[in-house]
């Protein structure tokens, strides 16, 4: 996983929410996470993460996710089954060095 990657979920993830975070960067995390991302009716997108299948809506005015987007994404990345606990095993593994991209749909 990306430093980048790495950092985005670590912000998703931490309290207080943010909202600066764009959703081209967010989607991009998704995919890589092994996120089905498939458009849905209108700015709403069907995701599937881990077997785990949640709706979520593009931003209207802007790139950037508002504050409740973000809570709504952390409560789904929770529900599917990703937590800090994995957040951080993923940030451990890439400042060793072994950064392999394990995906979390392979059971590990």
């Amino acid at each position: 996983m990306s430093r980048k990657h790495r950092n985005l979920l670590d912000t998703i993830l931490n309290n207080p929410p943010t909202c600066n975070l764009h959703w081209r960067d967010v989607e991009a995390l998704l995919i890589h996470l092994g996120a089905v991302i498939e458009p849905n009716h209108g700015a709403r997108f069907k995701v599937t993460l881990n077997g785990h299948e949640f709706f979520f809506r593009h931003p209207s005015h802007s790139s950037e996710l508002q504050r409740l987007d973000v809570k709504h994404l952390r409560g789904e990345l929770l529900a599917a089954g990703i937590d800090r606990a994995e957040a951080a095993d993923m940030r451990r593994r890439g400042e060793e060095g072994d950064i392999s991209g394990r995906h979390l749909e392979d059971g590990v």
